[in-house]
């Protein structure tokens, strides 16, 4: 386990002129107008390059950027903020100027440690805000306490209950961290090998709130890609996480 320290996530650019989360089927494009957006990186062979899927199934293929220093990773979710080009790029449905980009929290589902999951993956409450399926990812965004001291830790595990085959628990470690703030995380775990068997099925997610355990229900089919909502959220909202 890393202990990185947490910095709060800034867009990193200063925008002067308002931010527009339209429809991306509205062809009115130029650079003036912005769309921010939470997608997935799928590195191109040269390894700065990429491109890029919003989970309603939207490709965008980046063809300018402000941050060329950024190194793409497989399997990584995205704040993304830009611009639109062109319709039909190449095989993408667009084509795309990256004014800014940070990456979220990616996670794997964690091995299920038994009488150990207490003391590895903490037992921490936390306030569900949103949660969504998009990209083969589940998507959490939550609220905990936070007192800037220690490195909290977020993962989701899968049982081994055999009445609910798919109940999973979302856990907290906060390593004794204070109690003196309010603040908010998102997190997205990969669904790739949860197979449903070609079936749609409930998953169920069992989180220790502030107010005691709560379970969380949304319907998962491994073999179809969701009619998901793309989300927008502004990136400065969030605090860094592992």
């Amino acid at each position: 386990m890393r202990l990185i320290k947490f910095i709060i996530l800034g867009i990193g650019l200063t925008l002067t002129i308002f931010l527009f989360y339209s429809c991306l089927d509205d062809d009115d494009y130029s650079s003036t107008r912005i769309w921010s957006s939470i997608a997935t990186v799928h590195p191109l062979e040269d390894s700065k390059s990429f491109w890029l899927s919003l989970d309603g199934g939207t490709s965008l293929l980046p063809v300018s950027t402000n941050i060329p220093s950024y190194e793409p990773k497989e399997k990584q979710r995205a704040f993304i903020v830009y611009s639109i080009l062109s319709d039909e790029y190449r095989e993408y449905d667009h084509a795309v100027r990256i004014l800014d980009l940070k990456s979220i929290l990616t996670k794997p589902i964690a091995e299920n440690m038994g009488e150990k999951n207490d003391s590895i993956y903490g037992t921490n409450p936390v306030e569900i805000s949103d949660i969504w399926i998009g990209g083969g990812y589940l998507n959490i965004t939550f609220e905990f306490h936070y007192g800037g001291f220690s490195v909290h830790y977020i993962n989701l595990l899968k049982t081994d209950s055999v009445e609910t085959p798919f109940l999973f628990e979302f856990r907290h470690h906060a390593y004794d961290d204070d109690d003196r703030y309010k603040r908010k995380g998102i997190v997205a775990f990969d669904l790739s090998k949860i197979d449903t068997n070609g079936e749609e099925v409930e998953l169920s997610i069992k989180v220790k709130t502030f107010e005691g355990n709560k379970n969380y229900t949304i319907r998962y089919n491994s073999s179809k890609i969701p009619d998901s909502q793309t989300r927008s959220y502004l990136m400065d909202n969030f605090i860094e996480i592992r």
